[in-house]
């Protein structure tokens, strides 16, 4: 019986850009849909891997490119051109496995969002739905949403076309509030925050 060869070039360039940023993370944490979207399951997103960046866990998607064959028409860009990342600080955490998955599903959930409307999340914008509960797996945290910004690992050229990797930054109601009456940038709000983690512990900076 032949065996089916299935094209995974998408899917290993976003592999090939990660292991070059982690050369020592061969196999990283993978978290993958039981059911595809493809099959008819609720998560559009094939898989998401988690780095282990030190002082946080990096996770990236893979879906919202093109991770097989080429299928659009748009050969300058694959699918739709982005992939997006997070980076969760662990000293936040009290239940890793609790709050590894919570990203997960938040990550499938704006997955969908741009399967279904076709949505592009691109850096510098904000992620504000006026949520009062936080976003960790308890609903405690401060952090009820996020700004986007360019992921260190930028952005690829892939045989299905170019992507870029969006980082989401968690941030407080009250510093969404002042991005969304321009009061601040996402630029400022990050270049105060200092640092480009998703903290569940932090406190308000305004």
């Amino acid at each position: 019986m032949k065996k089916e060869y299935i094209e995974t070039s998408g899917w290993d360039a976003i592999t090939r850009a990660f292991e070059k940023h982690y050369p020592e993370q061969t196999d990283p944490l993978h978290y993958a849909p039981i059911i595809s979207w493809r099959l008819g399951g609720e998560d559009p997103l094939d898989g998401i891997s988690v780095y282990d960046g030190g002082d946080y866990y990096h996770f990236v998607t893979y879906g919202l490119s093109e991770l097989y064959d080429k299928e659009s028409e748009d050969f300058d860009y694959s699918g739709y051109g982005f992939e997006l990342t997070l980076k969760l600080k662990k000293s936040s955490l009290k239940n890793k496995e609790e709050e590894l998955n919570c990203i997960c599903g938040i990550l499938q959930t704006l997955g969908r969002i741009t399967f279904e409307n076709g949505d592009i999340f691109q850096p510098f914008e904000y992620i504000y739905t006026g949520q009062k509960t936080g976003m960790d797996s308890q609903s405690l945290s401060n952090i009820t949403g996020f700004v986007t910004i360019p992921d260190e690992i930028s952005e690829i050229n892939t045989p299905n076309g170019l992507l870029q990797f969006v980082q989401l930054v968690g941030m407080t109601d009250a510093e969404l509030k002042t991005i969304v009456d321009k009061k601040n940038t996402v630029e400022e709000m990050i270049e105060k925050l200092g640092h480009s983690m998703t903290d569940f512990k932090r406190k308000s900076l305004v």
